[in-house]
């Protein structure tokens, strides 16, 4: 057993920030708000910090309403959240803090149009999305990724692994779904919108070679031929931005679950709005509403870069247009396609980067523009409230016009209301309590995000053992606070319902379990006020490959459901390359090592499933070596060890290289090593642990990262 320890002068930090606004602290406004996320930026492009309420004004359908709630908010911080439930007057604040990360990280979308991408447009994109995950995305970020044709698959899902993001990168291929027909002179979209709008001069242009390339056709067979071609063309081409839009707004809208300010970046080579055949304007509209009320700021990025010449090709239409009219009609379709992608970037309060080959520092200024934001809320008119009626937003620094205010532009007034499901308190026969259980667990499990409204914690790790081999042991923590608490076959007792799956890459399942956990209390009176943990292990045994686990608990009498997603990967040991397991974690607290005067008597640690640690304890983390090369001369491996405790993408702890001591290690093919970090010098937050292990015979390396809470 090693011991790692930490010092502050090692780690480099900090002195002790004061105290983060805790949720108790945000002033509450207990009447039913909508809220309205606003950035303010000077001449040079900076947010204008220190504002105040009544330095705003804010006007739906030009009405000014009075402002009844008012903060500045920091993106991506555990606080986040409990200001925007304040802001809602809902109340909703999380009510478990140790469920909450403590340095939360920013939730980044990306949505690729590939019904719109060109090949180079493509190239561009996918470079563009590598750089970010490599080079921007933070330590305690969640990205996604989707794409208008769903190509992706079963990895389209929000993740902070870097390793299932590229891999969902890797299934990303360039598709065609180019909008002509074989007729000439070609008509490419744009041009068959100018004929269905009666743009004369083009209109004119396309009968004229029309005719020319059918001798003998009249001037009004050929206006025929034309316009029924047009309207084919915009036909085929509508449905290709329905299918756009609906997944983008599909996406936007199952992001309001998620917590905090979400950042969603759209590459497209654009499409067009004023196609008559089309519902692209309503559609962006929805989107815009859905944007407002998910807290989604979109980006879009135009994937064609830089501007280029549109020479005319004559081996396009047929012959040379001596006139210039198809010359002087394709000026505007540039403008016309980033029209949409303009909308949906300032109508939710982002910007659109266009004109540039390098996406990069658009990118990154939109993370960081994004990161701090006022957040004003104000009572909506209920009385006239309707369904269809869009609401446009103005808000304005008062006395201050040199300033930039960035809003989203305006919402529907309401939702439509899903249809309401029995509940299991009011099933009448066993058979429906348990069909309606089993409808709880099901929506919970398959929801694109996991479910918040019972906080459980899973924590998946891997391993070897002998003789079953490949071993994914799935722990799960249900905080005990959720719990409801009734008389029961003559006690008190609460009772969950759990089931998990475990699915592979391909989102097919592979394994799964169901139980009923049954938890009695000591008596009523310590009911009430139960805050112990309830707490699961399921092992499963499943060849090599990448899984993710879903575990979906339902409390029985209160109905209330979660969920919990987790990604692991159990490695192929039969190619003889050096492998390791999970890095297994548990905690020692002060009282442990208190009454403990040697390693040896510390006994076995409780695994926990959701690595969060108070900051008087020590962690303890047990990996397993495998297929390490053996020695010819002394018949043992030589193994070397390094360990990593990093915060915000810096380590705060590195130890030196050190040999794994062997002596006591009866099964060469699965070498143990144990340590111990105390955690007293660390601040509180999130961290990541890295443990790298190095085959000195083999000159193999491999390393496993895990994250870790401290409070």
């Amino acid at each position: 057993m090693s011991v790692i320890f930490v010092s502050a002068v090692a780690l480099g930090q900090e002195p002790q920030q004061p105290k983060p606004q805790s949720s108790d602290d945000v002033v509450r406004v207990f009447t039913e708000l909508v809220q309205t996320d606003v950035m303010v930026f000077d001449k040079q492009g900076r947010f204008v910090n220190g504002l105040t309420r009544d330095n705003f004004e804010i006007k739906i359908d030009g009405q000014a309403r009075p402002i009844q709630f008012f903060e500045q908010v920091k993106a991506g911080t555990s606080n986040e959240e409990a200001q925007l439930a304040a802001a809602r007057g809902s109340g909703n604040v999380p009510n478990s803090a140790r469920v909450v990360p403590l340095d939360r990280g920013r939730t980044i979308f990306f949505y690729v149009d590939d019904f719109h991408l060109d090949h180079s447009s493509f190239v561009y994109c996918k470079k563009a999305m590598t750089n970010f995950i490599d080079q921007e995305m933070g330590q305690n970020d969640q990205v996604g990724i989707a794409t208008a044709t769903g190509q992706i698959g079963f990895l389209q899902q929000l993740t902070g692994d870097r390793e299932i993001l590229h891999l969902a990168l890797d299934r990303l291929n360039a598709r065609s779904y180019t909008v002509t027909d074989s007729e000439r002179p070609e008509m490419s979209e744009y041009e068959s919108m100018l004929v269905d709008n009666n743009d004369i001069d083009f209109l004119d242009y396309m009968i004229d070679e029309t005719m020319k390339l059918n001798p003998g056709l009249r001037r009004e067979m050929a206006e025929t031929v034309v316009r029924s071609r047009a309207q084919a063309t915009l036909s085929q081409s509508a449905h290709f931005s329905t299918n756009t839009l609906l997944g983008l707004e599909r996406l936007v809208r199952n992001a309001k679950d998620l917590p905090g300010r979400k950042i969603l970046f759209f590459f497209s080579d654009g499409f067009l709005i004023q196609n008559r055949r089309g519902d692209a304007r309503m559609r962006l509209q929805q989107i815009t509403s859905a944007a407002a009320k998910s807290g989604v700021v979109i980006y879009a990025i135009d994937a064609r870069g830089l501007s280029v010449s549109s020479e005319f090709d004559a081996s396009k239409s047929g012959g040379m247009d001596l006139t210039g009219r198809r010359n002087r009609a394709a000026s505007g379709e540039r403008f016309e396609l980033q029209d949409g992608l303009n909308a949906l970037s300032r109508d939710t309060g982002g910007r659109p980067i266009f004109n540039t080959n390098d996406f990069k520092p658009g990118m990154k200024n939109a993370v960081k523009e994004t990161s701090v934001y006022y957040l004003l809320a104000w009572k909506p008119d209920s009385e006239n409230q309707k369904a269809a009626r869009f609401r446009n937003i103005q808000v304005n620094v008062i006395g201050r016009s040199d300033l930039t205010v960035r809003v989203r532009k305006g919402f529907f007034d309401l939702e439509a209301t899903p249809a309401p499901t029995a509940d299991a308190s009011k099933a009448a026969t066993p058979a429906e309590e348990i069909k309606v259980i089993g409808t709880k667990l099901r929506d919970a499990i398959s929801a694109p995000f996991p479910q918040t409204a019972l906080p459980i914690q899973v924590g998946v790790n891997y391993y070897d053992a002998a003789p079953k081999g490949a071993t994914l042991a799935t722990s799960v923590s249900i905080p005990g606070e959720f719990l409801v608490f009734e008389p029961r076959n003559g006690k008190i007792q609460a009772v969950l319902d759990m089931t998990g799956i475990y699915f592979d890459d391909k989102g097919q399942a592979k394994a799964n379990f169901y139980e009923r956990l049954v938890t009695t209390a000591p008596s009523a009176e310590e009911a009430k006020d139960y805050h112990g943990n309830i707490a699961y292990t399921h092992s499963a045994n499943l060849p090599p490959g990448l899984y993710q686990i879903r575990v979906a608990v339902r409390e029985y009498t209160s109905g209330r459901a979660g969920s919990a997603y987790s990604w692991i990967e159990v490695p192929d040991l039969s190619n003889k390359k050096l492998s390791m397991s999970s890095l297994l974690l548990g905690e020692r607290t002060q009282a442990m090592i208190a009454n403990t005067s040697t390693s040896e008597s510390l006994g076995s640690v409780l695994l926990s499933p959701g690595h969060r640690f108070h900051h008087d304890s020590t962690i303890r983390f047990v990996v397993f070596a495998y297929n390490a090369s053996i020695s010819e001369v002394d018949q043992k491996p030589d193994v070397a060890v390094q360990v990593q405790v990093i915060r915000d993408d810096q380590p705060v702890l590195t130890t030196a290289l050190r040999k794994v001591n062997m002596e006591g290690v009866s099964d060469m093919a699965r070498i143990p090593y144990a340590a111990e970090i105390p955690l007293s010098e660390l601040q509180a937050g999130r961290y990541v642990l890295q443990v790298t292990l190095i085959d000195r015979i083999s000159k193999q390396s491999t390393s496993r990262q895990t994250h870790f809470d401290v409070f």
